[in-house]
């Protein structure tokens, strides 16, 4: 066997140490662009209204006081404001109704129906129902922001309206009571849970059971789908919130208020997804919502959040 002359050992044990410092700095690179904060808090100072401080104390300018970027006060937030009407407001009431008369019949069908062996396949059910809510509310609020106008016949006034009002008054909300905030995502949920009634009404035990944890699934699905836009508000509320819901808050459980400070910083481009936001890191470092805007943009032309920035410019 050949071995290396003296003189050559230390040459090739320091390119080797220099290969593994390089491959150290490669993956702390890497690391540090993985978990590096979607916004700073510079950008967040600066790009979005600071809501635990409604007096603005923290406007800077003279302008930004006279002239505010966000708030009640802004020409763009009273006007879309003015637009909720009456009709709105009584089918909301309806749906917010109906589907808690079927969430409550459904709860008792499944307590019911509920079988102890089941249960680690029951709770399983449950937590996909509620990171499917969680993306389902990212995927409608991005649509609902991105795209999509004021002026479009129905859905922009009724469904499209508060959106565009969210963002350059992101407080409206917490001035919003149960029906206004909760109609539109209760209504969501009542085909669904209409259909669950159904099946408990009319299939047999034997077929109960065979699809009571898709049923699990669904139902969980529902109530976190139906609750989202409360969580959405209590993430805007910083003042008189519940012991119970500030630990949920911070537990993680629901949207933390501090995690949902990202979204609002504009121009509102990231972290869509409002039930309990686990899903909004992973899928901002995939670029999920970058790339599907990209792919909307070159097939139809559209610009994203055309509409959203038109009435934030009413404000000057």
């Amino acid at each position: 066997m050949c071995v290396p002359p003296p003189e050559m050992a230390l040459p090739l044990t320091c390119s080797k140490r220099v290969k593994e410092v390089l491959a150290d700095q490669h993956l702390d690179l890497m690391a540090n662009k993985i978990l590096a904060p979607v916004k700073t808090e510079q950008q967040i100072l600066e790009n979005s209204m600071l809501e635990d401080d409604p007096n603005a104390n923290c406007a800077v300018t003279q302008e930004e006081k006279t002239r505010p970027r966000w708030g009640p006060q802004h020409k763009g937030a009273q006007e879309l404001a003015n637009l909720y009407s009456t009709g709105k407001r009584t089918q909301e009431c309806i749906c917010v109704g109906i589907c808690m008369t079927l969430m409550v019949v459904n709860f008792f069908f499944i307590i019911f129906h509920v079988r102890i062996d089941n249960l680690s396949t029951i709770l399983v059910a449950a937590f996909c129902g509620i990171v499917t809510a969680d993306f389902g509310s990212g995927l409608v609020h991005w649509a609902a922001d991105t795209w999509g106008s004021v002026e479009l016949p129905i859905l922009g006034k009724n469904f499209l309206r508060p959106f565009r009002e969210h963002h350059i008054d992101p407080t409206s909300i917490t001035r919003h009571d149960f029906i206004e905030t909760n109609g539109d995502n209760f209504m969501v949920t009542i085909p669904f849970l209409a259909r669950m009634v159904w099946d408990f009404l009319t299939l047999s035990e034997d077929d109960v059971q065979k699809k009571f944890t898709w049923n699990c699934y669904v139902f969980l699905l529902a109530l976190f789908v139906a609750m989202t836009n409360q969580i959405h508000k209590w993430s805007h509320t910083y003042f008189g919130l519940p012991g119970w819901v500030v630990w949920l808050q911070e537990c993680h459980v629901i949207l933390p208020r501090r995690h949902h400070r990202i979204h609002h910083v504009a121009p509102h481009e990231t972290y869509f997804c409002i039930t309990t936001g686990w899903l909004n890191w992973p899928l901002e470092k995939l670029r999920f919502w970058s790339i599907l805007e990209a792919v909307i943009e070159q097939t139809t032309g559209c610009k994203p959040r055309a509409d959203d920035m038109k009435w934030a410019q009413k404000g000057t």
